[in-house]
């Protein structure tokens, strides 16, 4: 609220886009370059290392869901919110593994995309996590702050 008591109106980059694209390797540099075009396109206010991490966010969500949900989620969904001073990609396929590497240590063989992620998102200050769908698939999501730098 504002000091006249007044809740302040929306940015006018704020707001929820969502898409859907098949599983396969194509749509991770379409996924990459869709979220790029739409931060230009909004006139987000990211600082260059803010969307250089978010986009290779979006390049290893997608990724991952491709390699290891499509047999079960031909389809997966990427979400995009933004905030006043936050941005949140998230993307969501219908396969019920949720993946440990966002909680585990860099022992482990597999996940380094994954992992990757989450030394991104704590770099800049953000947060992620995996969350169930009620549909029995889930949501690995990343938010990042507009100003930290990475």
């Amino acid at each position: 609220m504002d000091s006249l008591g007044s809740v302040p109106a929306p940015t006018v980059y704020e707001g929820v886009w969502r898409f859907t694209a098949p599983a396969v390797d194509v749509s991770v540099p379409r996924a990459r370059h869709a979220v790029r075009d739409l931060v230009y396109r909004q006139g987000v206010p990211l600082q260059d290392d803010i969307l250089q991490g978010l986009l290779l966010i979006v390049s290893e969500l997608v990724t991952n869901a491709v390699k290891h949900a499509a047999l079960l989620s031909p389809e997966l969904a990427v979400e995009v919110a933004i905030g006043a001073d936050w941005i949140r990609i998230s993307v969501e396929d219908n396969h019920p593994y949720r993946p440990t590497a966002l909680e585990t240590d860099c022992a482990q063989t597999g996940g380094r995309g994954l992992l990757l992620v989450r030394e991104v998102t704590a770099e800049a200050g953000g947060t992620c996590d995996v969350e169930h769908t009620s549909g029995g698939g889930k949501i690995i999501w990343a938010a990042l702050p507009f100003g930290t730098q990475l």
